[in-house]
Order: structure tokens, then sequence, then C-alpha cells
């Protein structure tokens, strides 16, 4: 079952996020995903089977460029996580497919997400989901 999170869901997904992006911290994120969940141009999505919690979604409202568009705003896939046991069972495009549905009724015309350079799983299951290849770049910084 899919469905969108509420405020007393916001632990499960930070527990999830934590999983996904692991040099954070479970009480920051619990904060950060109560403050999405409640933003109108926001949405988490959490994958439940029975009473377990298997897989979460993050969608934002993008209103700057994002590459390879050309509307605005855009529906951003921030992030996606399923559970190992899970996976390869649909649970991500179920995931998705409720994130497209709330970004086109949100006015987007086009959904679109990013991945790590040397992240070839997250490129596959980009692939899978429907994505099209838009970019490839490195990003720079220098101290001023």
């Amino acid at each position: 079952m899919i469905q969108k999170a509420t405020a007393q869901q916001a632990k499960d997904a930070a527990e999830l996020a934590l999983t996904l992006w692991p040099d954070n911290d479970l009480e920051t994120f619990i904060e950060e995903m109560s403050e999405l969940i409640v933003q109108p141009e926001a949405v988490i999505m959490l994958a439940y089977e029975k009473n377990e919690v298997i897989g979460f979604a993050q969608c934002q409202l993008r209103h700057d460029y994002v590459e390879g568009t050309s509307t605005s705003p855009v529906g951003y896939l921030e992030g996606l996580y399923v559970k190992e046991e899970y996976r390869r069972l649909g649970v991500a495009k179920k995931l998705t497919g409720e994130c497209e549905k709330w970004a086109k009724e949100k006015g987007c015309r086009e959904f679109a997400s990013d991945c790590e350079l040397d992240n070839d799983e997250s490129l596959q299951m980009h692939i899978k989901l429907g994505f099209q290849e838009a970019n490839r770049i490195i990003c720079f910084t220098k101290p001023l």
C-alpha cells in the first residue's frame, strides 16, 4: 500500500531516509521530514507491507532550471528508497507513480530526478522507471 505521509509518520520516513543518506542523523531527518510533510510544494510517499514501512519517495516542486526540462514547475524526485528484500517487486514504480500523479495535480508537465555518476544501481532503476538521461555533470567548488 502506498500513502502520502502524515506528521505521525515522519519517523518512518526519516528512518528510511537515513538508510539512503547515512551521513546524517535521525533527529535531523525527523525534523526535516516533519517540515516537508506539511509543505504544499513537497510530498513524502510511504510504501507499507502489512504494518511495516518498506519504502519511501520524497518529491518536491522545483521552480529553478532543471537540467533537460523546458517547463516550470517540475516535479522532482529528491529521494527514493526501498528495503533490499522488497526490491524488484514494483514498489519503486508504485512510489514514483504516486509522486508523478501528485506532480501532475500540482500543474507539472515534466518530472525529473538525478543520481551520482558512479551509482549504477540508481541509474538502472531510473531507466526502468521510464526516465531518460538528460546530461552528466561534475560539480566543482573552491574556498574563497
